[in-house]
């Protein structure tokens, strides 16, 4: 499967150093037992929070007196293999590229036998909360994405 934002997968994979656990959920599931695909977004949305709170942004997002905001500007999802309830998942972050208000983070889901089930990619964009324009990065704050 080719997936554009992806070169070499195998590297690709080998970048991934952060991650986060998740269960399947029965309400998560449609009727054939299947993880529902509007789902992974909210695993994505899960993982992305945590890993930013992994590199010390979410603190300045979260304090009610502070000026900027992340926002999504883009998501996607590849889905790979099906996925059940029950099932137990490793949620994969990473930031693939840094803009000048904006980083691209790209996930990727593990089951419990390490194969990949599905990759997604976003853009969030960090804006001044008033006017809604985006605020380029501080140099602390660029440094805390791995890349």
């Amino acid at each position: 499967m080719r997936i554009a934002y992806i070169e070499d997968m195998e590297k690709w994979m080998e970048e991934f150093t952060f991650s986060v656990p998740v269960s399947v959920r029965f309400s998560e599931t449609d009727m054939y037992g299947h993880l529902n695909n509007t789902v992974t977004f909210a695993y994505f949305e899960y993982a992305r929070i945590e890993y930013l709170k992994h590199v010390g942004h979410m603190e300045d997002w979260l304090d009610p007196n502070g000026t900027t905001i992340p926002v999504v500007a883009d998501l996607q999802c590849d889905y790979m293999k099906q996925v059940f309830f029950d099932e137990k998942l490793s949620i994969f972050v990473k930031a693939a590229s840094i803009g000048t208000s904006s980083v691209d983070i790209h996930y990727m889901a593990k089951n419990a036998k390490d194969e990949v089930v599905f990759t997604g990619r976003g853009t969030i964009v960090q804006i001044d909360r008033k006017t809604g324009k985006s605020v380029p990065w501080k140099s602390n704050q660029k440094s805390g994405f791995s890349l």
